[in-house]
């Protein structure tokens, strides 16, 4: 698959011009964003990513068309995740509601970024070295079993190094201040909490990328794919927040469904690297992968609601890939 420069550049392009008609439009004012604006937006970027999966489809042919909404598929599936972690953030430092609009696109932003920086890295990886197939695929079966032991278990912003590390150095105040990181006190320039918040959602869009960049590559070995993918999804988390925040405590076993779908992944790099060596071993194609990762979340979702119809009391949680230091110890 060759992509032009100027391909390249017009999807970047694209995408910064939607960040910035966001934040200097919608995001400009702070409120609390309501259902209908939240469904509107969501419609409008899955719109536009199936829109480019359509153009990736009559450009460049059946296969890259049908990697790129696998991958969309993965993004779109780990990123409700995120989700969980977010609203634990946003309710653990009590973020005012209508500042959570703006909290979120700025990490989107920061998550765009070290994003980026992972794909150029895992694609210079993979050029280099194949192995880094298996390498990739030992992560994410660690992941995938970890939160497979751990799914009913919520992580802890307390035990974010980068946050405690943070609170020792800096002098942070109590109070808000609008969404100001940083204000002055008595002539010295200290934080306010929406700093540590920022931390917080910028270190976990840095954890989580750890696992969604190789997972996005488990299903299409184009940068420009994964690229794209990983924009596209990350574009409509925010209006998904938004979307379905009442309805994730409901989404009982999606946890568990993501640790299957993570050991899959994993189980298909390292399946692509030996079919590689050994053209005996079968390697499992984008179409079935596809299937079984669809499969998995209609089963997670379903298996859910219907819990959650026979046993009111139980909620959902955002898993861990480690038990909880009071467990350990």
């Amino acid at each position: 698959m060759e992509v032009s420069t100027l391909v390249w550049a017009v999807t970047i392009g694209l995408i910064a011009l939607m960040l910035i008609i966001d934040l200097f439009t919608v995001s400009a004012k702070p409120h609390e964003v309501k259902f209908k604006e939240a469904a509107t937006w969501s419609i409008f970027y899955i719109g536009i990513a199936i829109a480019f999966g359509i153009w990736v489809f009559q450009r460049y042919g059946s296969q890259p068309g049908t990697e790129f909404f696998a991958a969309y598929l993965v993004e779109k599936s780990l990123s409700v995740d995120n989700l969980f972690v977010f609203v634990i953030i946003l309710a653990q430092f009590a973020v005012p509601s209508i500042y959570h609009q703006r909290v979120l696109l700025i990490g989107v932003m920061l998550a765009l970024v070290l994003r980026g920086i992972f794909i150029a890295v895992g694609a210079a990886a993979l050029a280099a070295f194949s192995f880094t197939f298996v390498i990739f695929g030992a992560i994410l079966i660690w992941t995938g079993i970890g939160l497979f032991k751990h799914w009913d278990e919520d992580p802890e912003p307390s035990d974010n190094a980068f946050v405690r590390q943070i609170r020792k150095r800096i002098r942070i105040v109590d109070e808000f201040h609008g969404s100001k990181l940083f204000i002055r006190e008595n002539g010295r320039r200290v934080a306010t909490p929406m700093f540590l918040v920022m931390i917080a959602i910028g270190s976990t869009d840095l954890l989580f990328a750890l696992d969604s960049i190789p997972a996005t590559f488990g299903v299409t070995s184009e940068t420009f794919l994964v690229f794209a993918a990983n924009a596209f999804a990350l574009l409509g988390l925010r209006a998904l927040y938004f979307l379905v925040k009442g309805l994730l405590d409901r989404l009982i076993y999606l946890s568990l469904g993501l640790s299957f779908i993570l050991i899959f992944i994993g189980a298909k790099l390292v399946m692509t690297y030996l079919h590689e060596e050994f053209s005996s071993v079968p390697k499992i194609s984008t179409g079935i992968g596809l299937s079984v990762i669809g499969a998995i979340l209609i089963v997670a979702t379903v298996a859910s609601l219907i819990k959650s119809k026979s046993d009111p009391t139980a909620v959902a949680h955002a898993g861990r890939v480690k038990g909880s230091k009071e467990v350990e110890e």
